[in-house]
């Protein structure tokens, strides 16, 4: 060969893999953006209606409504609650009508415990700046940070100490709007307040989702978006076992307090769980998600005969059949305290709140394990235990 010809082919050679190179390149980036937008799918809400984002040149958008779309006091107009988040340092800018939030964020308030299980299932304590009641706080990390200053008290709903807020200086203030509120006060202290709203979604897995919407807001999707994902998966496979259960007991909630009976209606998260579990709640055709107030009569009238009976309360002690009756006599009638079919948790000994809004495959196990104890033999109960 020709040193002229010889030339020409390794020209020809190094313009091959050139292209070839140029290719992998074109494909390696195919697959990076393939990897991302499926990233941004698993990060959108499928069981939650409280939130919705969508991602827009390198901005997440984010809309926070109310999932029970309830008209009360304290009302929050549908999509009222707009943010563009951004990344930290940038100089990209919000939509109009959106509100400019940087994340991650570094410090943050919370006013509910079930806000706070959110960051402790994302092992993100660091970034509990604020907190309002601390009952029932089992944390030992939470509580070590309480003692050194690292996260302050800053009073409760409706009495707000303000000027503690100020000196956190927080990034964002996760608000609760439907409830007792004094927010006015909080808008002082220039902190952007945002809805988390699990605690209105009206399904387990749909509450539970919302550890998305905080990892996105402090850095944390990817871990998010799989803890979900495991979530998602036990709860569908408990849930499945249930599907054909030829016997659904009957189950009711609550106790009498000052004279009333609080229960909430058939369309409530409550109800879902029990549905889940394969039992009927005993208001399961009553319209309401919400909650209200019966007297004894008409709950004994329903209930009388239900198979279970759910009880979550704080009890100094051991909670006994015995106790149960010494609260009222008329509780011994009731079928489900007569066979022993009390399904219980005190709030002194169990990290309820800390745990369930992003355990809710435990809770079902633990319901299932009451209801059905066949399906779930080798179960040992987490924050529901059937009564000795």
């Amino acid at each position: 060969m020709t040193l002229k010809k010889m030339m020409a082919a390794g020209l020809l050679l190094l313009l091959m893999a050139a292209c070839g190179g140029a290719k992998k390149e074109q494909h390696g980036a195919g697959q990076t953006d393939a990897t991302d937008a499926e990233r941004t799918e698993r990060l959108k809400p499928r069981y939650a209606e409280g939130f919705s984002l969508r991602s827009e040149g390198g901005v997440w958008l984010v809309d926070i409504q109310d999932p029970q779309k309830e008209d009360e006091e304290g009302e929050m107009a549908e999509g009222a609650y707009r943010y563009a988040f951004v990344p930290r340092g940038s100089d990209l800018r919000a939509p109009e009508g959106y509100e400019r939030i940087e994340i991650p964020v570094r410090k943050v308030v919370c006013m509910t415990t079930l806000q706070l299980s959110n960051f402790i299932a994302l092992d993100r304590r660091d970034l509990v700046a604020g907190l309002t009641s601390t009952r029932h706080l089992f944390d030992p990390q939470i509580n070590a940070q309480l003692k050194d200053g690292r996260t302050r008290k800053i009073g409760i709903e409706g009495n707000f100490d303000t000027e503690v807020v100020m000196g956190i200086a927080p990034d964002v203030i996760l608000i609760s709007p439907f409830k007792r509120g004094g927010y006015e006060a909080l808008k002082e202290t220039g902190a952007p307040l945002i809805p988390h709203l699990g605690y209105k979604e009206l399904t387990p897995l749909g509450q539970a989702e919302w550890i998305k919407f905080v990892g996105l807001l402090t850095g944390n999707e990817d871990a998010a978006i799989k803890r979900f994902d495991e979530i998602e998966k036990r709860y569908n496979e408990l849930k499945a076992l249930t599907a054909d259960v030829k016997e659904r007991p009957v189950v009711f909630s609550g106790e009498m307090r000052g004279g009333n009976w609080y229960a909430v209606g058939g369309k409530s998260f409550l109800a879902r769980q029990f549905e889940d579990a394969g039992a009927d709640y005993f208001l399961k055709d009553d319209p309401h998600s919400g909650g209200f107030t019966l007297d004894f009569e008409t709950v004994y009238a329903q209930a009388v005969n239900a198979r279970f009976w759910r009880i979550i309360n704080s009890y100094d002690g051991t909670f006994t059949y015995d106790a149960l009756r010494q609260e009222d006599a008329r509780y011994a009638d009731f079928r489900a305290f007569r066979e022993r079919g009390v399904v219980y948790c005190n709030l002194k000994s169990q990290r309820f709140y800390e745990g369930v809004p992003v355990e809710p495959e435990v809770v079902l196990a633990d319901l299932i394990h009451a209801f059905h104890p066949q399906l779930l033999p080798d179960h040992k109960p987490v924050y529901y235990k059937l009564l000795k």
